[in-house]
């Protein structure tokens, strides 16, 4: 056995540049910059190996003495110490990254990209609620289709859009740890949608009122509560509930109501700002709403914030309805079908969707502000009992 401790710590700290050898492949490397490095020399199945045991400014003496030793074991074992060492990094890292660590990252590396920086929690409660509770300590490399399967069968037919959402986000997931380097199945979600088959459940349409069941509905929202206001101004603008229930005294000017990006429908809906032509019956609501403003919101809740979307879904299931507040847009669009003479662009765009080819939306720039601000009085003589027979002509 060579001689070993043949350093001193007296001997460590005053030693030149150079090299320094404690014994048994144990060496002290002295740069001329001052830096200094502790490294170990081994012989494994015929090959001389170097592994580097860290600066010595991080690693004393009796320390490098002790890992040493423990690297010299796994010699004797007939194993190449550095390969070990690097497996045992890799299986450490394995271990940090489990499917929930790496799913928290690439929800943070997606956010740029999500409305509101996901702040309303869409894009990660899929995952959230009916993932990681299940397999999210699986690290993510050890993730296959069966695993996915497993998890998502229970809501893959009853609740199909959820279980669509939940393997999309996987999918996300697993790309994300494949750019950090890490060895995934980016085929699995593909795999465990072939085994899970086609879903059963058929997706059902919001329940929406008849055009012509509006008026007596709308009539009957009179107590000037914020919840009947808002419902009022929400068929009135055939628009979804986010915008009217964050609706703010300082986005109307004139006639014109201008909501938000943020308030909007991102992905296949509008990702911009929106204009809204208000009728007369609309200003009026508005201007009933005003004393009700609170912190600048038209229709505020009666505890803190908004009105919130339940609120006026459970005003219409009180009443034994089926129809949502969401239907009326569906009301709204199918008046304009049947009873007027709306060209179909119009018709869309005043329901906020995208329209056309992505070329054709770049050369038009127009969001037929004029011609909606016409629909939308009718739509409002219509709501209001005013027009609920004539056919309305477009020229």
């Amino acid at each position: 056995m060579p001689a070993q401790h043949k350093l001193s710590a007296a001997k460590v700290k005053n030693a030149k540049p150079g090299k320094y050898s404690d014994g048994a492949g144990l060496w002290l490397h002295k740069r001329e910059d001052g830096g200094a490095q502790w490294v170990l020399r081994v012989t494994v199945h015929g090959r001389r190996r170097e592994m580097g045991l860290g600066a010595l400014s991080d690693v004393s003496l009796k320390e490098a003495r002790d890992t040493a030793e423990r690297w010299r074991a796994v010699v004797r074992e007939g194993k190449d110490p550095i390969k070990e060492r690097e497996r045992l990094r890799r299986n450490a890292m394995r271990d940090d990254h489990t499917l929930s660590s790496v799913a928290v990252e690439a929800f943070e590396a997606k956010k740029a990209e999500l409305k509101g920086d996901g702040k309303a929690g869409r894009w990660f409660t899929p995952l959230e609620l009916h993932v990681l509770p299940k397999i999210g300590k699986v690290p993510v490399e050890d993730i296959d289709q069966r695993d996915i399967k497993n998890t998502l069968a229970p809501i893959w037919h009853t609740k199909s859009d959820t279980a669509r959402k939940a393997l999309n986000r996987l999918s996300i997931t697993l790309r994300h740890a494949a750019a950090m380097g890490l060895d995934v199945d980016v085929q699995a979600t593909e795999k465990a949608k072939a085994l899970l088959g086609k879903s059963r459940h058929e997706a059902r349409n919001i329940p929406a009122l008849l055009w012509q069941e509006v008026p007596s509905f709308y009539e009957s929202l009179s107590d000037g509560t914020v919840t009947h206001l808002a419902l009022r101004l929400l068929i009135l603008t055939a628009l979804r509930s986010k915008p009217i229930r964050f609706c703010r005294l300082d986005e109307i000017e004139g006639d014109v109501w201008t909501v938000p990006a943020e308030n909007m429908k991102s992905q296949k809906g509008y990702e911009q700002e929106f204009r809204v032509p208000l009728s007369k019956e609309a200003l009026a609501v508005i201007e009933q709403a005003r004393p009700l403003a609170r912190d600048g919101y038209l229709f505020p809740s009666v505890r803190r914030g908004v009105l919130s979307d339940a609120t006026m879904s459970a005003l219409m299931k009180r009443r034994g309805m089926d129809a949502r507040p969401h239907g009326f847009r569906s009301s709204f669009r199918t008046w304009c079908a049947e009873a007027t003479s709306t060209p179909e662009n119009i018709a869309e765009v005043a329901l906020a969707h995208v329209t056309g080819t992505k070329v054709a939306r770049a050369y038009r720039r127009t969001d037929f502000l004029d011609q909606r601000r016409v629909l939308m009085a009718h739509w409002a003589d219509h709501v209001t009992g005013e027009n609920t027979s004539e056919v309305i002509r477009f020229a």
